[in-house]
């Protein structure tokens, strides 16, 4: 899957002590999201997986990652969007309350600079099983950056496992 990238809004500069937050992105059929790039532990290529028996569908399995345990989420599941996750996804790691959790993403995009000002409301017309885990969107030259609320996310990962 390709995406054509413009690298004029990998860093949008601001003025002054914390108006600019940094976000890791990534894809997830065709559309860009991100997350705050300082809870993101690192970002490895597709690991092999075990199952959980009777788990949600969203849970995809454990990942061995260099000896620890990783919990492993399909935003693919989690977001209810249709179709095949791509046999090649990508994992960005993120630690929580001592887990470590593994978002499967179909590509990675890069780490951003925007404006927290310039992060706008979430429109209503974004589905809510995508909607209730996020915080704001940032409109980008050609599409819509969906930022993704971590809080959000982890309250519904940690009923789930």
């Amino acid at each position: 899957m390709e995406h054509k990238r413009d690298s004029s809004v990998v860093s949008i500069t601001g003025k002054g002590q914390e108006v600019q937050r940094q976000l890791c992105t990534f894809w997830v059929a065709n559309q860009l999201y991100g997350i705050d790039v300082t809870q993101v532990q690192e970002v490895v290529k597709h690991l092999p997986m075990s199952r959980i028996p009777l788990a949600l569908d969203y849970v995809r399995g454990l990942i061995n990652l260099r000896g620890q345990v990783a919990t492993a989420i399909g935003l693919r599941e989690m977001f209810a969007i249709r179709g095949e996750t791509p046999s090649e996804s990508m994992n960005v790691i993120l630690k929580h309350e001592g887990a470590l959790i593994a978002l499967q993403v179909d590509e990675i995009g890069d780490v951003m600079e925007v404006e927290r000002r310039e992060i706008e409301n979430i429109p209503a017309t974004i589905p809510v099983s995508i909607r209730s885990y996020m915080s704001g969107v940032f409109q980008l030259k050609d599409s819509l950056l969906c930022v993704i609320d971590l809080s959000k996310l982890f309250k519904n990962v940690s009923e789930a496992v």
